[in-house]
């Protein structure tokens, strides 16, 4: 059973195997644009290595327009997955595979249609030196404004798969909010290109560099964003900050209001820094992060 597509395209000289992936959550569209785009433009053009290319890799998802497939599953919190199980960890176990067939692997993700997030490339700090500098050179390379290294010990996810093999990796974000922005499209185009032309894949001289911030936090559970301020009830949230704001610890970030207009609570900053998510989708659930400070 063939569980999502993958078109590779091989130099036939040698090189570095790097894997870029759309499509993990089925509800983020601007890197399933930008791996076309890659297909439509690489195939037959790389000077050295191979490049492996999925477009989609949770494709019930994205059938289903929403983040998770019909199990309900997060497919970035179960790899390695199980190839007898439900389909989420079927695709999870074929995931892991072509990860650890990569010597470089790019993640794409967004923030859906219920988040939007900062436009930054992020990676686990490896306790593998060797590693951790190939993903902080990749990060540099890829060229957002944010670059974000955080807890190496999250499970389940395709960074941790890479990390677990020091597999030089990163991560990239671009709002979301149910949008699919060109402009996002065009961004990543140009990190995949750069980080193919770090690695000698392809001639490309790299730009200027656009990385304004960089922040490596390695305390426990950072990088974790399902968690950030978690709204205290059902209701609506009304932010005070936007995308890329600075915030000091103990500002008030929004206000959450049950819809009978009873119950009011404020969402108090955590900690100083910028803002990198916010829940753009106004109806929030009990447990929603809201915010993610970094």
């Amino acid at each position: 059973m063939v569980l999502f597509t993958k078109e590779v395209i091989d130099s036939s000289t040698a090189g570095p195997h790097l894997v870029i992936t759309a499509g993990v959550h089925g509800d983020e569209f601007e890197p399933m644009q930008c791996v076309h785009a890659l297909m439509d433009r690489l195939t037959g053009k790389l000077k050295s290595g191979k490049l492996t290319l999925v477009p989609c890799v949770n494709v019930e998802a994205f059938l289903l327009g929403d983040r998770t497939a019909s199990d309900n599953l997060d497919l970035a919190r179960i790899c390695p997955g199980n190839p007898d199980g439900s389909i989420t960890m079927q695709v999870g176990h074929a995931l892991t595979k072509l990860i650890k067939s990569a010597d470089y692997y790019i993640d794409l993700h967004t923030g859906g249609t219920r988040f939007s997030v900062y436009p930054l490339t992020g990676y686990p700090l490896n306790p593998n030196q060797q590693a951790l500098e190939g993903s902080r050179k990749m990060a540099q390379a890829f060229n957002l404004p944010f670059i974000w290294g955080t807890d190496w010990r999250l499970q389940g996810r395709s960074m941790s798969i890479a990390c677990e093999n020091n597999i030089p990796a990163i991560y990239a974000e671009y709002e979301g909010a149910a949008v699919c922005s060109l402009e996002g499209v065009r961004d990543y185009i140009d990190g995949c290109l750069n980080v193919l032309g770090m690695l000698g894949m392809i001639d490309r001289e790299q730009p200027p560099s656009c990385v304004k911030t960089v922040v490596e936090d390695p305390s426990e559970g950072s990088g974790h964003m399902q968690i950030c301020h978690p709204a205290p009830f059902d209701g609506l949230l009304t932010p005070h900050y936007e995308l890329g704001d600075r915030v000091n610890q103990g500002d008030i970030l929004g206000i959450v209001r049950a819809i009978d207009g009873k119950q009011t609570a404020r969402l108090i900053a955590g900690q100083r820094g910028t803002i990198i998510v916010l829940h753009t989708f106004s109806m929030v659930r009990e447990g929603d992060a809201t915010f993610v400070i970094a």
